[in-house]
């Protein structure tokens, strides 16, 4: 079983990039976690449709063969037991799962329609480096939950 995020472009900001690298880090110590950066579409020249269909092909490639849970905020609220839960039951079925975060415009619909799952990180709209953020510390509070660590309190 391997962790797959793939997600539209890099953290621009240094402090927050620091952040991400340290709980994607973090979280590596308890699932095989796997970075999929695509490139983040132009946006200048191509209606926000298009950017979406551009970038849902290049994450759908980086996450092919997974179990495809697209991060929107209309997807499922799950509370971290749960989300603990729901990666130890892949990792018993042997199952990778990719976790997939849009650009600035979104996902693709028709990437959102093809997940297994969609899962909301917040009730917010929240800026993809963020939501990438809030995606790695879950993945590490998942891990200390799982092994009965104290972190999550």
């Amino acid at each position: 079983m391997r962790v797959i995020i793939a997600a539209v472009g890099r953290p621009r900001d240094a402090a927050l990039a620091a952040a991400i690298e340290s709980y994607e880090t973090r979280a590596a110590r308890y699932w095989p976690l796997d970075i999929r950066e695509v490139r983040e579409e132009p946006a200048r020249s191509a209606s926000p449709d298009v950017v979406r269909a551009r970038e849902g092909e290049r994450l759908a490639a980086k996450a092919s063969g997974a179990d495809l849970v697209v991060c929107d905020e209309r997807g499922e609220r799950m509370t971290s037991e749960a989300f603990a839960r729901f990666l130890q039951d892949a990792r018993e079925r042997a199952r990778d799962v990719a976790f997939v975060i849009g650009g600035a415009y979104g996902v693709a619909p028709e990437l959102r329609d093809r997940a297994a799952r969609r899962l909301a990180l917040a009730p917010w709209t929240l800026p993809h480096e963020m939501a990438r953020l809030v995606l790695a510390e879950q993945l590490y509070r998942a891990g200390t939950i799982v092994r009965g660590e104290p972190y999550h309190k």
